[in-house]
């Protein structure tokens, strides 16, 4: 059973770095939570290194802005690793061909800026309409806020057909975006492979997203894996990626599980012990650590 904690300075002194989610741990869409805010910013007095880790289609620079514009202080975090980052070495490798159909909103374009020039090789990255593309880039739907996986079956039908595979740039099925839940990158991975498509995955809780973590991570400090710590409220991303590289975790029960866990939306709130339990039996997971609120 995981250890219930009531606050992150509980672990003071474990720890050398976190690795840290975004949506539902740090901020929901629109704006911190200043506890997580504090929270982080403690950490990194107590001489932790912070580094976001997040399924973000978008490349650092652009999730950089977007913390900026949603009002996330600078000095809570030490660097970024996004899943738009590992995607675009796969995209300018060459993965799903040079010629491919975006499909996501037109805010993503930014994926497509600053492929490394070394991995691409001479090579040119064309976004092009569906029926002349060599593969796919999926960013997310179009409009999440009216739209569903259901709606984009005929295109993934087509896409199947003509044996595209798919650069899912996002694995988080959904986030909450304030007090809506929405479906993100990830659904529509999902369905894609479902139908028999192939889908290429680059973010939590696969190897790519933490080798990059690492690497940026080493190049502040050098810190050994037993001194790494995850936080993240996604059950099959942040914990089960943890998992997956051997890193003790602290699941945020407040953020996608709140619901199942009994997590109120209170900062202060904590799941309940009984409906954690059930909830990750399941799973086959076990977080070292769970909270219900970063705090």
């Amino acid at each position: 059973m995981s250890q219930i904690i009531n606050r992150l300075h509980d672990l003071n002194g474990r720890y050398d770095a976190a690795y840290v989610d975004l949506w539902g741990c740090l901020h929901n869409g629109y704006r911190p939570y200043a506890a997580a805010v504090a929270a982080l910013r403690g950490f990194r007095r107590a001489g932790g290194t912070v580094i976001l880790l997040t399924n973000s289609p978008r490349p650092r620079p652009s999730v950089i802005r977007q913390l900026e514009k949603i009002g996330v202080p600078r000095d809570c975090w030490d660097d970024i690793a996004a899943s738009g980052d590992a995607s675009q070495f796969a995209l300018a490798s060459g993965d799903v061909g040079y010629d491919v159909y975006h499909l996501g909103p037109a805010r993503d374009s930014g994926f497509f800026r600053g492929l490394p020039e070394d991995v691409l090789n001479g090579h040119q990255i064309r976004r092009v309409p569906l029926k002349q593309a060599e593969g796919i880039v999926c960013t997310g739907l179009f409009d999440d806020d009216t739209e569903t996986p259901e709606d984009y079956r005929e295109t993934l039908l087509y896409a199947k057909t003509k044996g595209l595979k798919m650069l899912c740039t996002n694995p988080d099925i959904f986030v909450d975006k304030g007090d809506t839940r929405i479906y993100c990158a990830g659904a529509l991975g999902r369905a894609y492979s479902k139908i028999g498509g192939q889908t290429l995955y680059f973010g939590k809780p696969y190897p790519a997203i933490y080798d990059l973590a690492r690497n940026r991570l080493q190049a502040i400090r050098h810190v050994e894996p037993e001194r790494i710590l995850a936080i993240g409220d996604g059950i099959n991303t942040d914990i089960k990626g943890a998992m997956g590289e051997d890193l003790d975790s602290l699941f945020i029960t407040g953020g996608l599980a709140a619901r199942e866990t009994g997590t109120a939306a209170d900062e202060a709130a904590q799941p309940d012990p009984e409906k954690l339990k059930k909830f990750l039996q399941p799973a086959v997971l076990s977080p070292t650590f769970a909270a219900g609120h970063l705090r």
